[in-house]
């Protein structure tokens, strides 16, 4: 993986007295990338790159260059290819000669091959940019699903580019202001984020399954691929065979690299098979997989069971060790540091986000970075598959509006009289859940249940799953680790689409389907284990620490956060728990004031203007 970033300015060259903001850019991507850096500057454009080193080391460097007939075409990448070997053999047999063996140059190549076709035939995490010297044109694409990040900014004939917003704020064109659509942002929708919107004034993202051209004639861009509905007239048997086949060879693929490779073991369901998986790849060829599970100080202790969570992983995990061939590493977090690591993951994602589910991903990434430079994980199963409570439950599936943020009436309660006054904050939700239903792609005829789940799962893919990927991108690429997600493969997604739900809640068990398909790779007890989420704090003195840290900040009548909150309603999160869940079940009360002091640091550490 790597941090990309790029200006295309038409009023000036992009030379001379301008290196220094170039530089500047290209630093804030150090941690994404801290092995190798480029930069490519030609008239009005330049392209930047900080490389993480996976795949050929030496003959990947990047910015990327070939010359072909009259044109020259330039590439800067982030991501990973799955496919590469397939396309290496096609490019080779028209002709196309290689110096390596890295997915870049591949990736280049087809370019030139198939030009704006090119998307539609990789398998991967993707953002990057072309740039066509004669043609004076920049194509720039992202991955099917939203893996990897591509932000932008576009006004007065310049395109500036980058992977992470922090290298946006770096160009002086680019300001750190927000808006009352920002602040709507923020508190109605975050941490998640409307599609294409980076919540900064100026700032938009590049849609997942998007691509487009920048010349002269200004930006288009277009989607090129979507979920769509189709007959699937598969039996049972036939769709457990095919779900067994995709999972196993995503998992596999994305197991190629020149640097050691891990994955991360919860002991839940989705990161045992990817473990299993890739245990066997690895004995097969003579080596030991690493896996790696978080823990937090005293959580034994003060764990107790609930409706989302009725047991922990502890056990499950040891299960899985004896199961696996591999080396296992225990990481524990303590309370100091994860609250500490909320600023930290501020820096990350340059935006407030998801309190400690993201400080701690934070914390595990930086100490699994010192053993593996690539690891596997998890994500996206229960978007594909159906594991979440919202799929299942009846009441909660049938429930008008997103299924994770049924709050807006409890958090516009924050805001001051005057942003109330701007904002229509059921609106503003609704608006977005209106539009992201109505883009739901269904066969004619789908029964009422049909239909609800493919709207769930366009609001998952959408909304909820971004918001993790997000996550997940930003806080393992902040320490330079490359988190790869097999169950991402979008062939997975697109088969899965078509599946009935009956089929996929086999058993009448969350993604029973998928544990069908996976029977003979995990001991039963994981296999059939209730899904539980993603591991947090239990220590009360994590509550504590976060409720004395925000009622230091706004004490003070100078607090950033105090612009647009309500300071009395804040004592009232503080001083009752209410146990309203501000974004599903991954935050709770000690969650929600976590996040008022990630907004209070990250309008201050940006020095961010509301305009």
């Amino acid at each position: 993986m790597c941090g990309i970033a790029g200006e295309i300015d038409w009023n000036q060259g992009s030379k001379g007295n301008k290196l220094p903001i170039f530089e500047a850019m290209q630093c804030k991507l150090r941690r994404r990338g801290p092995d190798q850096e480029g930069m490519y500057i030609d008239g009005p454009v330049v392209l930047i790159h900080s490389r993480l080193c996976v795949v050929d080391i030496e003959n990947g460097k990047q910015p990327m260059n070939i010359t072909l007939g009259d044109e020259e075409y330039v590439l800067i990448y982030n991501g990973e290819l799955y496919n590469t070997s397939e396309l290496h053999e096609e490019l080779a047999a028209l002709g196309h000669k290689f110096i390596g063996h890295s997915d870049t140059e591949v990736l280049l190549h087809s370019y030139v091959e198939w030009r704006e076709d090119t998307v539609n035939r990789l398998n991967g995490i993707f953002s990057f940019a072309i740039w066509e010297k004669n043609r004076n044109n920049l194509f720039i694409a992202r991955d099917r699903m939203g893996v990897k990040p591509f932000f932008y900014v576009l006004e007065n004939n310049t395109f500036i580019f980058a992977s992470e917003i922090k290298a946006l704020l770096a160009h002086p064109r680019v300001k750190p202001e927000i808006n009352i659509q920002s602040i709507a942002e923020i508190m109605l929708i975050g941490p998640g984020r409307t599609p294409g919107y980076g919540v900064f004034k100026q700032i938009k993202e590049l849609l997942p399954a998007s691509c487009g051209n920048y010349n002269r004639n200004g930006l288009k861009t277009w989607n090129y691929w979507q979920l769509t509905d189709k007959e699937n007239n598969d039996s049972f048997e036939e769709t457990t065979e095919k779900v067994r086949s995709l999972v196993i060879d995503s998992i596999e693929r994305q197991l190629v690299s020149d640097v050691p490779v891990g994955t991360f073991l919860s002991g839940g369901l989705d990161s045992s098979i990817i473990s299993s998986v890739a245990s066997k790849y690895f004995s097969n060829r003579g080596k030991r997989l690493k896996t790696f599970s978080v823990d937090y100080k005293d959580n034994a202790r003060y764990f107790t069971k609930s409706k989302f969570q009725p047991n922990s992983d502890d056990s499950y995990i040891k299960i899985m060790n004896n199961y696996l061939d591999a080396d296992h590493y225990q990481i524990r977090l303590d309370t100091e540091d994860l609250v500490e690591g909320l600023f930290a993951a501020v820096d990350a994602r340059d935006l407030p986000g998801m309190a400690d589910v993201d400080s701690s991903l934070l914390l595990f990434c930086k100490e699994v970075k010192n053993n593996v430079t690539v690891a596997l994980s998890g994500e996206c199963a229960d978007e594909i598959f159906g594991g979440y409570p919202w799929y299942r439950d009846k009441e909660i599936r049938e429930k008008y509006g997103f299924p994770w943020a049924q709050s807006t009436d409890f958090r516009t309660t924050f805001l001051n009289k005057d942003i109330k006054e701007q904002i229509n904050s059921f609106q503003y939700v609704d608006e977005r859940y209106r539009k992201t239903i109505d883009e739901t792609d269904k066969l004619l005829g789908c029964n009422q249940t049909e239909s609800r789940t493919k709207e769930m799962v366009n609001l998952n893919f959408k909304w909820f799953m971004q918001t993790l990927l997000d996550r997940k991108d930003r806080m393992s690429m902040y320490s330079g680790l490359e988190v790869r997600v097999p169950f991402c493969d979008y062939r997975i997604a697109e088969y899965l689409y078509t599946v009935t739900w009956e089929f996929k809640d086999y058993n009448n068990q969350e993604k029973g389907l998928l544990r069908c398909a996976m029977t003979g790779l995990l001991p039963d007890e994981v296999l059939w284990r209730k899904k539980s989420p993603y591991p947090k704090t239990h220590n009360p003195t994590y509550l504590k620490a976060v409720t004395d840290r925000l009622l230091d900040e706004i004490n003070d009548p100078q607090a950033p956060l105090l612009q647009f909150i309500n300071k009395n309603e804040l004592i009232k999160l503080i001083t009752a728990d209410n146990g309203i869940m501000w974004y599903g079940q991954l935050m709770t009360t000690p969650q929600t004031i976590a996040y008022f002091l990630q907004i209070n640091y990250w309008l201050k550490k940006y020095k961010i203007s509301v305009v």
